[in-house]
Parts: structure tokens; sequence; C-alpha cells
């Protein structure tokens, strides 16, 4: 155990608390059980965060690390931005558990990585030519874009079910629904399997282009003064 408490640092506990927050849920993340999963005492954990709601700061700040900023400079402005949006999706979709964090407002000091991801998606939408506050608009709501189409996700498991259970989970949800009175819910019958399930990939590009296809239509001053 010693040696293990040697080994920890504010990083590997976090990634720990990602863990098995991924394999069992947000429940199950708790300083004892974490300390458990570890190998050491709950007091070698207070060393690096003084208490679980620090503990949730760091891991999110872990997490924004994990979003890649990275602009490839010969694409247009806006499929740069939207590469931003994706790659938040894609760190938010692996950790669905963890998604929630995102919700609630913290007042603890921005992490690196959040700031990082901040920054440029401000660049690039002042770069396209908007002001400030509305590019800070855009940059909250793509945040609660991508926040929303994780949790909204259709059929979406959780890791306290088996792929059989998420199935029969999705079956009964799809069959309520298709025995509705047809005379009075004809649409919601048809789209019954539509609603209850879809093919994730096209549930995420769709999203994202109800998104993009939005900010796109959005006026800006400068290209305005420029038409």
């Amino acid at each position: 155990m010693a040696k293990a408490e040697n080994r920890l640092s504010r990083e590997t506990v976090a990634d720990g608390a990602i863990a098995l927050a991924d394999a069992e849920g947000l429940d199950a993340l708790t300083i004892r059980r974490l300390a458990q999963e570890l190998g050491v005492t709950p007091m070698a954990l207070y060393w690096h965060f003084k208490n679980k709601d620090e503990l949730l700061n760091g891991v999110v700040d872990r997490l924004w690390e994990q979003v890649d900023t990275t602009r490839d400079r010969s694409r247009p402005l806006l499929d740069q931005f939207r590469a931003l949006a994706e790659s938040l999706v894609a760190v938010l979709r692996e950790h669905r558990a963890l998604v929630p964090l995102f919700q609630v407002p913290g007042d603890n000091d921005p992490s690196p990585g959040f700031l990082e991801a901040t920054e440029t998606a401000l660049e690039i939408l002042t770069e396209y030519g908007f002001d400030v506050e509305p590019a800070a608009a855009i940059c909250g709501n793509a945040l609660r874009t991508a926040v929303t189409l994780v949790i909204g996700e259709p059929g979406a498991p959780t890791p306290q079910q088996s792929a059989d259970e998420n199935a029969e989970m999705i079956r009964r949800k799809r069959l309520r629904l298709e025995t509705l009175p047809q005379q009075r819910y004809p649409r919601i019958v048809q789209a019954a399997a539509a609603l209850t399930g879809c093919e994730a990939d096209q549930h995420y590009g769709f999203g994202l282009d109800f998104f993009m296809t939005a900010l796109a239509a959005l006026p800006v001053p400068e290209r305005a003064e420029q038409s």
C-alpha cells in the first residue's frame, strides 16, 4: 500500500476516478471506493484532493485536457470550429457517466484544458467575423449542445447495463410507443423505432449538422460590412 501511495499524483487519482465512473457509474465514485480501487487508504487521496467536490473538479479538468484544440488552418474556419466541437463530443461520449459534471456550474478556477478549448473557439469565431459577445454565446451553446447530444442519445447504455439488458430496455420503450392508439398518435407509432433508438454516429452527426447550419446562418457584422 505504501508503494501505491508513493505513485499517486493528482493526475493518477483523477484518472482512477474517471476509470471507476466509466465502469460503474458516477454514483459509485466515492473517496472510499476510489481508494479501494487504487489500493491505498482514503487519507492518501486527501493529500491530493481535499474533498469529493475537489476530486470531481479534477476529473473535469482531466477530461478537458483530452479535447483536441489543434487547428488545421488549411480548412475553412467553421470546419475548424466543428472539428473542435466533434472532439469535445467524442470525449463526452467516451466518458458518458461523467457528463452531468459539465452541467454543474463550479466556483473553482477554470482548468488549463477548458481555457485552451475556449480560447481556440473564440479565436476561430472572431476570425470568422463575430464580435466577442456573440462568439462567447456561441461557445456556451456549443458546450450545452454537446452535453445534450450525449445525455439525449436514444437507447444509450449505462455502465450498469449489459448489452442484452440495454436491448431489452429499448425493445420495451419501442413497444410502448408502437401500441399507442394509432388513430390518436399515428406519427408517433410510425416513428417508434426512431424515437427509442438510433445509430449513434447518425445521432451525433445530425445534431452537429443542425448546430453548424444554424451557426452558419447567423449574421456576421464584419462580413455584412464587406458585402
